[in-house]
């Protein structure tokens, strides 16, 4: 069994295929997201092996969201894979940021199921965003 050390993490790394920068901006207003960095193509020191992704496309992304950061890229800017396994909980302080927070990420998305009160949270609804990124949003009890 091997020893896992205290500054191991797991960090999402969202792939967006040809639309980073418009995430980037949507999330900066839906959420008040910071980019911390952000590499084009075009800042490389080499080339891309295989067919490189247009010059002006994200490479690599880092953007926090309250305490938590994520990185971010275009990738290939091919088709997605349509992998949905997952989703991203955002915890929030209170009912008013919680709708704050669902309205604002619903725009162009779906809403799945609406914010309310639940025998385990004060609210709690799910939605996936107009990039397909699924959201769970709670405010614990």
């Amino acid at each position: 069994m091997s020893t896992v050390k205290a500054r191991t993490q797991v960090q999402t790394y969202l792939q967006f295929n040809g639309r980073t920068e418009e995430a980037l901006e949507f999330y900066k207003g839906a959420l008040g997201a910071e980019v911390l960095m952000l590499m084009r193509f075009s800042d490389s020191p080499e080339p891309c092996p295989g067919e490189a992704p247009p010059a002006d496309k994200i490479m690599h992304a880092c953007f926090r969201i309250g305490e938590t950061e994520m990185l971010a890229t275009d990738g290939g800017c091919t088709a997605s894979s349509g992998f949905q396994g997952f989703s991203l909980t955002l915890n929030l302080p209170d009912l008013a940021s919680a709708e704050k927070a669902y309205q604002a990420l619903s725009v162009g998305g779906q809403a799945e199921m609406p914010l309310s009160k639940t025998f385990f949270a004060t609210a709690f609804g799910t939605l996936a965003d107009k990039f397909g990124v699924r959201w769970a949003l709670i405010v614990p009890a």
